[in-house]
């Protein structure tokens, strides 16, 4: 006869998800990378003015702020999955995870800046 235990589950339960968002971020930006190479070969920027001309089209500039919000974004759950599996005490993680949050949040607003100056 087999004998049934209660499985005591703990934590967050972030797994799935974070496993899904990890992949469609990455997907999103090989789709951003591949469509900037096709952009550059055909446009062929050879110097700054070429190069800046290229981000003056809102839909590169649009593309290029979605491709930047999934590699924060990508980059979070990686930092967040390390941090909480390797940073034990609870107040230097929470630390940990609030600095990088802060500091992706800029990372974006300066995305921003640089994309729509």
């Amino acid at each position: 006869m087999v004998k049934l235990t209660k499985r005591a589950v703990t934590g967050a339960h972030y797994g799935l998800k974070d496993w899904l968002i990890q992949r469609v971020t990455a997907v999103l930006m090989a789709f951003y990378l591949m469509a900037l190479l096709v952009v550059v070969w055909i446009a062929a920027p050879q110097d700054y003015a070429a190069w800046k001309n290229i981000f003056t089209t809102q839909w590169i500039r649009i593309a290029t702020f979605v491709f930047f919000i999934g590699l924060f974004w990508h980059a979070w759950v990686g930092v967040r999955n390390v941090l909480m599996d390797y940073v034990h005490p609870t107040a230097i993680r929470l630390t940990l995870q609030i600095l990088v949050i802060v500091s992706l949040l800029f990372y974006l607003v300066w995305t921003a800046e640089i994309l729509w100056s």
